[in-house]
């Protein structure tokens, strides 16, 4: 069970947002077309002064630029940019407006939309060889879902308001657990959870 992402979900620095990420949903439609993937790996990024040490990694590592601008924005938009000029790569971006923060979405599992996923990423690469390699990696990712830099750079994945002909929506889970692990629990719906659930 997911419930949509809020601004204060979002609003510590990227390394602490980061596991809260982990097993939740991305959901967009881009073009009428509906994809949801399961986020399974992530990783932060801070910008220049943001936390107890430098990010050399980050985008955001020398302070504002017209690249890096979303970072620096409010929480919950997405920070999309072009890697190697030809991947578009997708971050969530975290911590309080103005400090500069993001999560690199570096690897997810495609649970709706898999036709409209894998049409993508054969226009755009001509190979996917598994079904894991839908959306393995971070450019991988971005075609998976249909997020494409620059027009959607900037996305708001708190309401889900248009930009460029694409929503976005990120759903965060209730419930944690280690897969494959003996000790958990098996999933049984609360009472009347089922029902808001599909509602």
């Amino acid at each position: 069970m997911t419930r949509p992402a809020t601004r204060a979900d979002l609003s510590d620095l990227p390394v602490k947002v980061a596991p809260r990420l982990l097993g939740g949903l991305l959901e967009t439609v881009v073009g009428g077309e509906r994809v949801v993937v399961r986020l399974t790996e992530v990783e932060a990024y801070h910008g220049l002064g943001t936390g107890e040490q430098p990010d050399p990694g980050s985008h955001a590592r020398m302070g504002p630029t017209a690249r890096n601008a979303t970072m620096w924005g409010e929480p919950g938009h997405l920070y999309v940019y072009l890697s190697h000029g030809i991947h578009s790569c997708v971050n969530v971006v975290c911590g309080p407006e103005g400090v500069a923060g993001g999560v690199l979405l570096r690897g997810a599992e495609v649970i709706e939309g898999v036709e409209v996923a894998e049409r993508r990423r054969r226009e755009r690469r001509g190979v996917v060889r598994a079904p894991r390699d839908l959306a393995r990696g971070p450019g991988r990712l971005g075609d998976a879902v249909g997020l494409r830099h620059p027009v959607h750079d900037g996305i708001d994945a708190v309401t889900g308001d248009e930009r460029a002909g694409a929503r976005v929506r990120l759903l965060l889970p209730w419930r944690f657990w280690i897969v494959g692990d003996a000790t958990v629990s098996p999933f049984r719906w609360g009472r009347g959870a089922a029902e808001a659930a599909g509602s």
